[in-house]
C-alpha cells in the first residue's frame, strides 16, 4: 500500500480506524485513525465501520462515511483490509471487486515477517497461522495479484482500481499486514 500511495498519489485509500497504539512515526488520521476500545465500540454499534475484524489482539476497521461518500460521487475506493473484512464488505456488496495482494511463495512470507524483526516468535508464529488461513481462502476473491515486485504489483493493483467497470475496490492481504 506505501508504494501504492507513493507512485500513485491521485489514488484515495481508506483510512482504517484501529484500537492498538500508535507506533513511532505513525501520523493519525494519515496512517490510521487512533482510537480507544469505547470509541471503537461506539462504531460498530452506529453502523459507523463498514467492516471491523480483531486481527492479532487489536481491533481495525473501515469508516464507512468515507467510502460511501466517495462511490456515491461515482470514485473507487481503496480498502487494506483482511479477510474477515473481505468477507464482511462482500456480504454488504456482493458487486465489490476483492483482490486477493499474495506472497510469491510460502517461503518468501516467513522471510519477510522474520525479516522485520518487529515482533516477538510467538507473535510471528500468530501471524503465520493467520496468513495460512488467508492463503486457503484466496479463492473466495475476484482477483489475485502475486506481490513478487512492489512497484509491479502496486501498478497491477491501481489498473484494476481504474478500469472503467470498477466502482469498488477491496483489497485483502494474503501476508500479514504492516499494522
Amino acid at each position: 500500500m506505501a508504494e501504492v500511495r507513493r507512485r500513485h498519489p491521485d489514488v484515495w485509500v481508506s483510512v482504517s480506524v484501529t484500537t492498538r497504539a500508535q507506533r513511532p512515526g505513525e501520523i493519525d488520521g494519515v496512517h490510521y485513525h487512533f482510537v480507544d476500545p469505547a470509541e471503537f465500540d461506539r462504531l460498530v454499534a452506529s453502523d459507523g465501520l463498514l467492516e471491523w475484524a480483531e486481527y492479532a489482539g487489536n481491533r481495525y476497521g473501515t469508516p464507512a462515511t468515507p467510502v460511501r461518500q466517495r462511490l456515491a460521487a461515482g470514485e473507487p475506493a481503496l480498502l487494506e483490509i483482511e479477510l474477515q473484512g473481505a468477507r464482511q464488505v462482500r456480504a454488504r456488496d456482493p458487486h465489490a471487486q476483492l483482490v486477493f495482494l499474495a506472497p510469491p511463495s510460502w517461503a518468501e512470507l516467513v522471510s519477510r515477517l522474520a525479516g522485520r524483526g518487529s515482533e516477538p516468535p510467538e507473535v510471528q508464529e500468530r501471524r503465520l497461522a493467520i496468513a495460512q488461513a488467508e492463503l486457503d481462502a484466496a479463492g473466495e476473491f475476484d482477483v489475485v495479484v502475486v506481490n513478487d515486485d512492489v512497484t509491479r504489483a502496486a501498478d497491477e493493483l491501481v489498473s484494476l482500481l481504474t478500469a472503467p467497470s470498477s466502482a469498488c475496490l477491496e483489497q485483502g492481504s494474503g501476508a500479514p499486514t504492516t499494522d
